[in-house]
């Protein structure tokens, strides 16, 4: 292999949130931080080369989007999502939730339903919240080999007139669901068959694991995506949220303009010269270091599947299929959640989500974040190895 992922330069004494906010959030210090979804493997040098460089100018002032940045992206999404999208389409956004809230602003009202798809991540709950829409909740069912399925009978039982938008993530974000076409296809026919539009959340979309195949729900077919509005970017798959840089993406001029509307009043701006850099650098030299990434991670995962088999009773990762999100069934060591939280942290020494954050059917479980270099991966398992086994002694 090409890049090294079996080590990773030291973030403790960095601001790097998942340290800085040990203490807030764990009651202490001494855990080993597996939670916020950032990696624990290095920003890959060519997009470092990339602002180096640019820094050897003396000036960082305004600078507009370049054509070559969303260009680059253009050719990416193609070649690797299989679709297409015209220079126009494309809007500059800081964050996919900045891109969320301001799509529940743009095409929902105060007192409309908005559909989450539960267990999911937090804030696809707390931003329908905030702007005083109406959570419409239609909870992900589990299969009995523990992967997540769409409940396409209970969401179409609670559809109404009131109905305006539902929240997709896609790949999921707890549970590392890659939808399949026929999945998406009977999303699509009920949003349809109600004028509901979709917001897709597919900052993921890059970190999917074979045989699965990410498809985007703006590709299924033109009236697909006439109701989209579609988030993604660099962020996760190249270890970059620092540089707060993303996009949406609307091929809908309707939709697009109502868009604006709300994203105009914000004034959202092209973002920081740096971060476009970067941005262009991920998505023009991105793809070997990509493939290698991916290999790394389902290696660390099946470290995590082996020492959880040791303990099958007491613990189950769900089947992943993408992200480097690992979500952990923990409800057989028979605790509530504030136990399943502690053992984690005065046991294992680490600091995990709890499920319960992600909704109230995240109840039992606990995500562990695996986008680390091998080294870390290796303690954290050998970790939670001696704490299982310490529970079970007790």
């Amino acid at each position: 292999m090409k890049y090294d992922f079996s080590t990773h330069s030291d973030r403790e004494n960095s601001r790097a949130e998942k340290y800085t906010l040990r203490e807030e959030l764990f009651g202490t210090q001494d855990v080993l931080p597996a939670w916020v979804a950032d990696m624990n493997i290095n920003t890959p040098n060519f997009v470092i080369d990339a602002v180096k460089k640019r820094l050897k100018h003396p000036i960082i002032g305004y600078e507009s989007m370049p054509r070559s940045a969303f260009e680059a992206q253009i050719r990416w999404l193609e070649s690797e999502h299989g679709i297409s999208y015209e220079l126009e389409d494309l809007l500059y956004s800081h964050s996919v939730v900045a891109s969320m809230d301001l799509a529940i602003d743009a095409f929902s009202e105060m007192g409309d339903k908005i559909i989450v798809q539960t267990p999911v991540y937090p804030p696809f709950l707390s931003s329908v919240k905030e702007q005083k829409r109406e959570l419409l909740i239609n909870p992900l069912k589990q299969a009995s080999d523990g992967r997540y399925l769409f409940d396409i009978e209970d969401l179409r039982a609670k559809i109404d007139e009131k109905t305006k938008l539902l929240l997709l993530c896609s790949p999921h974000n707890p549970v590392g669901r890659v939808w399949q076409k026929k999945e998406l296809e009977e999303i699509l026919e009920l949003c349809l068959e109600h004028n509901i539009l979709v917001f897709s959340d597919e900052i993921h979309s890059d970190l999917v694991y074979a045989p699965n195949r990410h498809i985007p729900f703006a590709s299924l077919n033109q009236k697909a995506r006439d109701i989209t509005i579609t988030a993604i970017g660099v962020g996760k798959t190249f270890n970059m949220a620092g540089f707060a840089m993303s996009s949406v993406a609307i091929a809908n001029r309707a939709l697009r303009e109502r868009f604006l509307q709300s994203y105009r009043r914000v004034h959202i701006g092209h973002g920081s010269v740096l971060s476009q850099v970067a941005f262009e650098a991920a998505y023009r030299e991105g793809r070997e270091w990509l493939s290698e990434l991916k290999v790394h991670l389902m290696g660390n995962y099946e470290l995590l599947v082996e020492v959880c088999k040791k303990h099958e009773d007491i613990i189950k990762p769900v089947p992943i299929e993408a992200t480097y999100l690992a979500w952990l069934d923990c409800r057989g060591l028979e605790l509530n959640n504030r136990g399943i939280k502690e053992f984690f942290i005065k046991k294992a020494k680490l600091g995990l989500n709890l499920g319960l954050n992600f909704s109230k059917e995240g109840s039992g479980f606990m995500r562990l974040n695996f986008g680390v270099s091998r080294d870390e991966m290796q303690d954290i398992v050998r970790r939670i190895d001696m704490a299982l086994l310490e529970f079970r002694d007790e």
